[in-house]
């Protein structure tokens, strides 16, 4: 551990909320060295040029610079400069528009096609067609739009990141100020705890440590000055100047006021995160099949108008009728059930502790492959314990953790997690005999020794000094070492084997702090102990800090990995900790790659790496958002998990960004959803769940888009050789229109097991397989309806109007109500890839609208409905030839399923 890492440096609080002071959780790893971050990707996040020019001036130039003065602004002055500026406010909670949402739901290339269609049904005078198509798109985009206001009033709200007050110095006074009133040139005041209200430069400072990790992703504080010591250096590393976002760890200091509000560098990245962000997979999914379907229209539809009029002559039935058959092929419900299912998704994910801000992130989360996590939290319990306290031979030592425990007990400064975790331990009580010890002086922390002391009195009424810090720190301080009671000198020789020692411990990922002693007579109170007393004492030995993995974490990646999922860790700590972590909960590190090697790599090079890499190390915000890019380079869908500032870029790039509800404001508005406990183990539960909302998604894809195209390649056959249109365009309307209807509980069925196992990202080219394979089985048993009307019912006859008319209707009535019924009995043949009913059985919704559809389909042509459609009773010689047809069906049908499977084809 280097000198500058002391005990005080390693606080190592990370920012939470931006509207609560930081009294949160302290983060729990360590850095064995100070992390080195390569720079942001500026054209990203832009870092405000004019706080980098102020590095470069003195602090005395700082004040006319921005025409300000030590005193501070007048509140005339404070008043026209917020005018100016406007308030020093990031974002406010502001939920999407209806008029938004609406439009987002009409924005759908099937949606715009029902309207055209509608249009054109409505302007050429068929009323009930285009009504009929009205009906749908008020059906699909109303129900689309409500869920999606109810999720968006759920989770959009996000209070204002700034509420707190700030010390600020106006006409020579103190005020406390609220920090959305702060305006550039203010001179304002720091002390430990404090928010860095703004982006500032420093002038006076005194021992300060700021944490920045909530930006950086480093897990310590870095100390500021007032002068300038890195003009070179990448602007977050710049030490005369804090950012808004981050938190005074230890230490005072007097800054001015430079940029507030959208132009700190906080404010940059959330212009950034107001754009759009990338379509997911599930978005580009969606599209390809869209395009697929559109593209089968393009070419059926056209091809069914000209063969209709060219044999019947009649180009304005043909027009008609190829309307309807383009409406027919619109899988115009997609959706609304894909709407319905996430929706489902979303409440079921709920009851998993998981709020999810963006619907069509459930799918995703089902479709991910690799999974990039951080360590701390995640993997790990966020929560920093005294692992051993051991002599320097790292042999466990009661004495040891006796004397650190007294240390820290005593010490009335602030007390830094590893003092909390010394006192937290629970052997501590057993072992330090607190009232036989009476507090006689200390040595308080400054950050030139690097090292705090206490004198306790021991019963023997004589005074022993305990010193506590880094090894590099105590070494010096030391005259021998004591092993097994006896005194060693510390010289060189015995200083290299100490070294190592300790280093050992370090290497193993152990934050260490060394702990060394000296015994005096017993002073009085006239002659106070000062630093000149931390000298020739004797080491004792180490005690050493760790944040433990979470009892759930092995356990959890066993289950990802499990189903499919590869787990990867992107960690700003340094690799010798994050090595030991994943060696513990089980994952490779055979693969490494560091924030440098990042830096060094191509994005073809890095794309190649990352895909066989499981821990990334030192990593900057930008490497993060590299290496999410270069892993959907290569096809796999990714998921991100991350809480900090810093990880808001990559949380807006990967295809399902997760955060959790103590994450910072922007790191929660980035994601898509939404942990209410950190732990992978909910996380693989809804991994689960967005599986089951993708198999149930595909079965509507599959479903209509096989039984559409089928039902085209029947009415484009039957346009050569039946003397009329095979089906009325209405009935076509209707027939779809229920035959939609049947699969709105498609959200509601079952899933069977071996869907669950695997990721099933959206492939076009198995989809277009299954259509092209399933589709034709029904036009088979189309084209066998077609024969025994037209021959064993005379529906050839058409040799007088009236025949004409009587053949037509009863032709139709019959393909209308076998299309229906096939249509609607597939639904369970597909809906599984086992033998339906006897190994999959569906839920009851789906069965019972399937039962009621089917129903409604034979009894329609006996009711007035049927009537208005162009639809007559059937004959009783009809229906045994109809039951042939769907046992013949279905059994054909599953038999190809099979077949395709086997083959791995679909």
């Amino acid at each position: 551990m280097s000198g500058q890492e002391d005990i005080r440096s390693h606080s190592c609080r990370r920012t939470r909320h931006f509207n609560q002071r930081l009294d949160t959780m302290p983060a729990a790893v360590f850095s064995q060295t100070k992390h080195v971050f390569g720079p942001l990707d500026t054209r990203q996040i832009q870092v405000p040029r004019v706080l980098v020019d102020s590095a470069a001036l003195d602090s005395a130039g700082v004040y006319p610079h921005f025409g300000t003065r030590p005193e501070g602004l007048t509140p005339a002055e404070a008043a026209v400069r917020l005018a100016e500026y406007g308030p020093n406010v990031l974002a406010g909670g502001q939920q999407t528009g209806v008029w938004r949402l609406f439009w987002r739901s009409v924005l759908n290339p099937l949606v715009i096609l029902l309207m055209v269609l509608s249009a054109v049904s409505f302007a050429s005078g068929d009323l009930r067609a285009g009504s009929v198509m009205v009906c749908m798109i008020v059906l699909g985009v109303g129900l689309k739009l409500i869920q999606e206001a109810r999720a968006d009033s759920a989770a959009a709200k996000l209070k204002q990141m700034i509420s707190v007050t700030a010390t600020v110095v106006r006409n020579g006074a103190d005020q406390e100020v609220r920090v959305s009133q702060l305006v550039p040139g203010d001179v304002v005041k720091l002390a430990a705890g404090d928010m860095i209200p703004g982006d500032l430069r420093l002038v006076e400072t005194r021992d300060l440590f700021v944490s920045q990790g909530a930006l950086t992703g480093e897990s310590c504080s870095v100390e500021k000055f007032a002068a300038e010591r890195s003009p070179v250096a990448a602007p977050l590393e710049l030490t005369s100047v804090v950012f808004l976002g981050t938190s005074v760890e230890s230490g005072s200091a007097t800054a001015v006021v430079v940029a507030t509000g959208r132009e700190t560098y906080l404010g940059g990245m959330a212009e950034s995160l107001s754009e759009e962000p990338p379509p997911t997979a599930f978005d580009q999914g969606v599209t390809r099949f869209t395009w697929l379907m559109l593209r089968f229209l393009l070419v059926m539809a056209p091809l069914v108008f000209v063969l209709n009029g060219l044999m019947r002559r009649d180009w304005t039935g043909a027009f008609f009728f190829a309307v309807a058959v383009a409406v027919g092929l619109t899988p115009e419900m997609l959706p609304m059930i894909v709407t319905v299912c996430l929706s489902k998704g979303a409440l079921a994910m709920s009851r998993q502790k998981v709020i999810v801000k963006h619907a069509g992130a459930i799918q995703n989360l089902g479709a991910m492959d690799i999974l990039c996590v951080d360590k701390t939290g995640t993997l790990t319990m966020d929560r920093v314990i005294l692992e051993k306290h051991c002599d320097v031979r790292l042999k466990p030592s009661d004495e040891v953790l006796a004397l650190a425990y007294l240390n820290s007990h005593f010490q009335t400064g602030l007390k830094n997690v590893l003092d909390r975790a010394i006192l937290a331990h629970t052997e501590t009580h057993v072992h330090a005999n607190i009232p036989e010890n009476a507090k006689v002086d200390e040595i308080p922390f400054d950050f030139e020794r690097r090292v705090m002391s206490v004198v306790v009195r021991t019963r023997e009424g004589r005074d022993c000094l305990i010193c506590k810090g880094a090894p590099e720190a105590i070494f010096p301080r030391c005259q021998n070492f004591v092993v097994d009671g006896q005194f060693l000198p510390m010289d060189h020789a015995h200083i290299d084997d100490l070294k190592q020692e300790h280093e050992q411990l370090s290497a193993d990922g152990f934050r260490v702090l060394a702990v060394a002693s000296r015994e005096f007579a017993a002073r009085e109170s006239a002659h106070p102990y000062s630093k000149l007393d931390e000298c020739e004492l004797t080491l004792d030995g180490y005690v050493a800090f760790l944040d433990p993995p979470k009892d759930s974490a092995r356990p959890a990646l066993q289950a990802l990995q499990a189903h499919g999922v590869q787990v990867k860790v992107i960690t700003g700590d340094n690799d010798l900790v994050a090595r030991k972590i994943c060696k513990e909960v089980g994952l490779s590190t055979e693969f490494v790659l560091l924030g440098s090697d990042v830096e060094a790599l191509t994005d073809e090079g890095l794309a190649d790496s990352a895909q066989r890499t499981t821990l990334f190390a030192r990593v900057s915000p930008a490497h993060k958002q590299r290496i999410i890019k270069a892993l959907r380079s290569r096809g796999h869908v990714v998921g991100f998990m991350g809480d900090g500032i810093n990880d808001a870029p990559a949380l807006r790039v990967a295809d399902v960004g997760i955060s959790v509800d103590t994450a910072v404001d922007i790191a929660k508005a980035s994601a898509d959803m939404i942990l209410l406990e950190k732990s992978l183990l909910v996380l693989d539960a809804g991994v689960l769940e967005g599986r089951k909302v993708f198999a149930n998604v595909l079965k509507y894809v599959r479903m209509g888009a096989s039984s559409n195209f089928g039902n085209m390649c029947s009415m484009l056959g039957a346009s050569l050789f039946v003397p009329f249109l095979p089906m009325a365009p209405i009935q076509i309307l209707a027939n779809n229109m229920l035959y939609d209807l049947s699969q709105t509980p498609i959200p509601t069925d079952d899933v069977d097991f071996d869907q669950l196992q695997k990721p099933h990202p959206w492939d076009i080219r198995k989809l277009t397989r299954f259509i092209l394979f399933i589709g034709p089985c029904s036009s088979l048993f189309d084209y066998s309806t077609f024969l025994v009307m037209l021959y064993g019912f005379n529906c050839w006859d058409t040799s007088t109007p009236l025949a004409a008319a009587h053949s037509a209707s009863l032709f139709q009535s019959a393909w209308f109500v076998e299309s229906l019924l096939t249509q609607t009995l597939i639904i369970h043949v597909i809906r599984t890839n086992q033998i339906p009913f006897l190994q999959s059985r569906p839920s009851w919704p789906l069965l019972s609208m399937s039962v009621a559809i089917m129903a409604t389909a034979i009894a329609i042509p006996f009711t007035p409905l049927g009537g208005l459609l162009g639809l007559v009773p059937l004959p009783a010689a009809y229906w045994p030839m109809l039951v042939a047809t769907l046992v013949g069906y279905v059994g054909l049908t599953q038999l190809v399923k099979t077949w395709l499977l086997k083959l791995k084809r679909i």
